[in-house]
C-alpha cells in the first residue's frame, strides 16, 4: 500500500469505516488494511489473541499406554472413557494437544532404555498413540 493511501486508511478506519469497505474501496486485501491499521489500537488485537482457548482433542490412547500412565496417577486419564476391542482396549482421552505431548513423553520408556528390554506390544502401543499425537501439529 503507498504511503499516501495509509494516511487516508488511517483517519477512515478511526472515523468508523470497516476494513472490508476500505479494501474494497482502495483496491486491497483486508490483510493490507489491517497491516495499516494494526497500530492504532494494540490493546484490542492482544486481547484477541488472548481469547483463543486451544480446543479439546478426542485420541484413543491404547490399553497398555493407558496402564503405564496410571501407575503415575495422570489426571487426564481419570476422565477417559474406556473402549473395548478384542482382546484389550483403548482409552478415549479428551484434553488440549499439550497435555497428550505430555502424556506421550511420560510413556517414553514403552519403547526401552538402555539396557532394559522393550515389550513389543507396548512399544507398538506407543509407536501407535505418537501417530495419532503428531497428526495433531500442523
Amino acid at each position: 500500500m503507498v504511503a499516501a493511501k495509509t494516511g487516508d486508511v488511517r483517519t477512515a478506519y478511526l472515523e468508523g469505516r470497516s476494513i472490508a469497505a476500505l479494501a474494497r474501496e482502495h483496491g486491497v486485501s483486508r490483510g493490507a488494511i489491517r497491516t495499516a491499521v494494526a497500530d492504532l489500537l494494540p490493546d484490542h488485537t492482544a486481547t484477541e489473541e488472548a481469547a483463543v482457548p486451544e480446543l479439546l482433542v478426542t485420541l484413543d490412547m491404547p490399553g497398555k499406554v493407558a496402564d503405564f500412565l496410571r501407575t503415575a496417577e495422570r489426571a487426564a486419564l481419570d476422565q477417559g472413557v474406556t473402549v473395548r476391542r478384542g482382546q484389550g482396549y483403548t482409552l478415549r482421552v479428551s484434553a488440549v494437544p499439550a497435555v497428550h505431548r505430555q502424556l506421550l513423553a511420560h510413556c517414553q520408556p514403552l519403547d526401552g532404555a538402555q539396557g532394559v528390554p522393550a515389550v513389543p506390544a507396548q512399544r507398538k502401543a506407543r509407536r501407535e498413540y505418537e501417530n495419532r499425537v503428531s497428526a495433531l501439529t500442523p
